[in-house]
């Protein structure tokens, strides 16, 4: 141990080696012990004193949560700098099952590049913008991504003036994205795929990318589906855009915390599940309140809006978590329909995103 702890304090190899040339054995032993034993004394200490995340948005008073620059329907602000979404929703669940409000939360507009540092950094407590889970991010980076809250795909955007119908047509073409983002990787296996070359034309902040799509500078604007619905509003003229019909990627977006906080990794987990069961078990917002006042329950929604058992109390909450989160943010389905469903600007239809009793792979473990 005395190799790996604090130079610091004295322990490095060096000094090690200075001590084994000095005196007898037994002085030699006595020394190392004493010095190996104060740098773990010092780490443990360390680790007793340090704050869990809950403690430290509970001090605090509110969640910071980590946004994209700007996403209608999934993390996006108005004029007023009120911030809206199905992401943003993520966050206001977590808000309203530790505070029992869901306005305690602040956002940090974060770039795709800076998202993962400001994580890890500790800037905020939760990243939720459309971030694809995959096993270099779910193992090198620190970090445990805490579900999935949309199911998504890559496309691509062209004028319709370029006469293109099909993506295997694109052999040439200069591509306009993201950095640091999977579109990047993807783009390229697929380009690769199909014998096909391209240019990459890629910049940090989306509305960037957007901006060089615009003027031309690119035949293609490439990102998730979502993404592409999303931003082909900003577009001088959207309806001279069509995106293509090919996905060439899986893109599972959820919410993401550090490792190393199995609590509040919980937490995070757990209120994304509440929102997506109260779905499937019919509690809404407009309801909850009935049901928690009724005396003839399912025992499955008793568990959920914590009229039985203690399942708040095993995450550190109080046991109506999940009752607040449906009551003041909305059950799963709500927040779809509000921020990015059919009668929303994206228009986009379930699909997928369904629960799995709808024709979907929407599945939430159960509360019990």
């Amino acid at each position: 141990h005395c190799l790996t702890v604090d130079r610091n304090i004295g322990c490095g190899p060096y000094y090690i080696r200075w001590i084994l040339n000095k005196g007898d054995i037994m002085k030699k032993l006595s020394i190392l012990s004493v010095l190996c034993g104060a740098a773990l004394g010092l780490g443990s200490v360390a680790s007793a004193n340090a704050a869990t995340t809950l403690e430290a948005v509970q001090a605090k008073g509110f969640v910071q949560c980590g946004v994209s620059q700007g996403l209608p329907g999934f993390s996006n602000a108005d004029d007023s700098g009120k911030w809206t979404g199905l992401d943003v929703d993520m966050c206001r669940a977590v808000a309203a099952a530790v505070f029992g409000d869901p306005g305690k939360v602040k956002f940090s507009p974060l770039s795709a590049k800076q998202r993962f540092t400001a994580l890890s950094s500790g800037e905020v407590d939760i990243l939720s913008r459309n971030t694809t889970w995959t096993m270099t991010r779910d193992t090198q980076l620190g970090l445990n991504f805490a579900g999935v809250n949309y199911y998504d795909g890559q496309g691509m955007m062209v004028p319709k003036s370029l006469g293109v119908k099909a993506a295997t047509e694109l052999d040439g073409a200069n591509i306009c994205t993201n950095t640091g983002t999977t579109t990047e990787l993807n783009i390229t296996d697929y380009f690769r795929s199909n014998g096909m070359s391209f240019n990459l034309v890629a910049f940090e902040k989306a509305d960037e990318v957007v901006a060089a799509y615009d003027a031309g500078r690119c035949d293609v604007y490439t990102t998730d589906r979502s993404g592409l619905a999303a931003q082909r509003g900003k577009l001088t003229k959207p309806d001279d855009h069509v995106v293509l019909s090919e996905i060439i990627s899986k893109e599972p977006l959820g919410p993401v915390v550090r490792q190393g906080d199995d609590q509040w990794f919980n937490i995070v987990r757990w209120s994304l599940n509440a929102m997506i069961n109260a779905e499937e078990m019919g509690v809404s917002s407009a309801n909850v309140n009935n049901m928690k006042y009724s005396g003839n329950l399912d025992p499955g929604i008793a568990r959920l809006i914590g009229k039985e058992g203690k399942f708040g109390q095993e995450l550190g909450l109080s046991n109506d978590w999940a009752y607040n989160i449906i009551l003041k943010v909305g059950n799963y389905g709500e927040s779809y329909e509000k921020h990015v469903g059919p009668n929303t600007p994206l228009k986009l239809a379930r699909g997928v995103n369904a629960l799995w009793s709808q024709g979907g792979i929407l599945y939430a473990a159960p509360i019990r």
